[in-house]
C-alpha cells in the first residue's frame, strides 16, 4: 500500500504561483508513472500532467507552457509548478500513482484562481 500526501494549494489572484506537492510513502517512482489530475466542480477529472519512470513528461494542452512537472526521487516527492494560473485552472488538484492496474490517489488539494 502506498499513501500520496499532496499539499500547497490555495487561494491565489489570476497570474500568478502555486507549487503543489505530493509526497509518497514509500521508493516507487522507479515504476509508477506519476500524475497530477484535477477536478472542478460538475466537470469530470481530467489528467493534467504526468511524469513516468524513465522520466519523460506530458501536459494537457490546457497547461502547455504554464506548469511544470517534477520529482525529487531523494525526498520521494512530485512537484507541480504551476505559473500564470488562471480562473479556469481553479480545481481540486489529485495526485495519482499508476502502474499496470494498480492505482494509488492522495486527497486532493484546493486550487482557487481569483479573477
Amino acid at each position: 500500500q502506498v499513501q500520496l500526501v499532496e499539499s500547497g494549494g490555495g487561494l491565489v489572484q489570476s497570474g500568478g504561483s502555486l507549487r503543489l506537492s505530493c509526497v509518497a510513502s514509500k521508493n516507487i517512482f522507479g515504476i509508477y508513472v506519476m500524475n497530477w489530475y484535477r477536478q472542478a466542480p460538475g466537470k469530470q477529472r481530467e489528467l493534467v500532467s504526468s511524469v513516468t519512470s524513465s522520466g519523460n513528461t506530458n501536459y494537457a494542452d490546457s497547461v502547455k507552457g504554464r506548469f511544470t512537472i517534477s520529482r525529487d526521487n531523494a525526498k520521494n516527492t512530485v512537484y507541480l509548478q504551476m505559473n500564470s494560473l488562471k480562473p479556469e485552472d481553479t480545481a481540486v488538484y489529485y495526485c495519482n500513482a499508476h502502474y499496470l492496474i494498480v492505482d494509488y490517489w492522495g486527497q486532493g488539494t484546493q486550487v482557487t484562481v481569483s479573477s
